[in-house]
This record gives structure tokens, sequence and C-alpha cells, in this order.
């Protein structure tokens, strides 16, 4: 299977996310297609699976994420599942608070993630799927977990394609 992931980054911290999903992916004996938004134009984005990644910028994804999704060709990917993940700061650099910030992120709406999924299904995209990553300081550092927790997030989404 080939896994394509795009995303936005402003101060590299979602670029390492996508780049340790990337490795989980690889990992398993799957493709995988890195396209990074700021290089300009992803051309063809053709796959069996997608991961969509952009920093949260004042309670939203960035503008380039946006316009990636709204130009998305919706009948190649509609039934193709798709998983929307952003970068949240800064959060606290104690784990057990973190961890409570995170998870408090997965019921509120102000974040790239959850406007990505909003994006994805007002478009009639198959994305059920949001992961948050703790930024620990204003333009980062990731929190020291961060990393491992985006390959745990891949590993168990890979595991329902099977």
């Amino acid at each position: 299977m080939k896994g394509i992931i795009v995303y936005d980054s402003v101060h590299g911290n979602t670029k390492q996310v996508a780049e340790a999903i990337g490795e989980q992916i690889r990992s398993e004996g799957h493709q995988v297609e890195l396209k990074a938004l700021k290089e300009g134009s992803v051309g063809a984005v053709l796959g069996d699976f997608m991961f969509i990644g952009s920093p949260t910028r004042a309670g939203r994804m960035t503008k380039e994420a946006k316009e990636f999704v709204e130009s998305l060709d919706v009948g190649y990917w509609k039934d193709r599942p798709m998983v929307v993940f952003d970068t949240i700061g800064p959060l606290s650099k104690d784990k057990e608070k973190r961890d409570k910030n995170l998870k408090m992120a997965e019921g509120y709406s102000k974040n790239a993630a959850s406007k990505l999924q909003e994006l994805c299904r007002e478009r009639g995209l198959k994305c059920s799927n949001t992961m948050h990553f703790a930024v620990t300081g204003m333009w980062g550092p990731l929190a020291p977990d961060a990393l491992d927790m985006a390959k745990e997030h891949t590993r168990r989404f890979l595991a329902t394609l099977k």
C-alpha cells in the first residue's frame, strides 16, 4: 500500500511529526510519499491512504492546508481513509498536564485537526481520525513524547487497514 503525507509547517514541528509518521509507515512495509505545502504545488496526490497535517494557528489550520483540502480530487479520495493531525502549543512541559490538554483537544473544535476533519467531511471525504501533538514552547520544541506518539497512532491506524 502507498501512504501520502501532506503537511504544512511553520516552525518545523509539524514537519517532524510528518516525518515520524512516514518512518512508521515505511517500517511496516508500505510506500510513503511526503509532500510539503510550503514547497509550492504538491502535484498529483495518489495513494491508498493519506495523512494531512497543519500547525494550529489561532485555532485554525493554515491557509495552505485549507486550500489543499479544498483542491483534493473528491472522486479519487472519497472512499480512501484519511487521517488529519496538528501540532498544538504551547502546552505544559509537565507530561500529566500536557496529556490532559491533548485529551481536551479531542473534543474541542478550535484546532487545526478538527477544522481539517470538518472541511474533509463537508467535501464528502472519509476522515475519521484526528491526532494532536504537543509543542511545549511558543515555536517549539515538540514535547519529548510527541514523535513516539505519532508512530504509535500511525501503527494503530495501519492495523485498521489490514
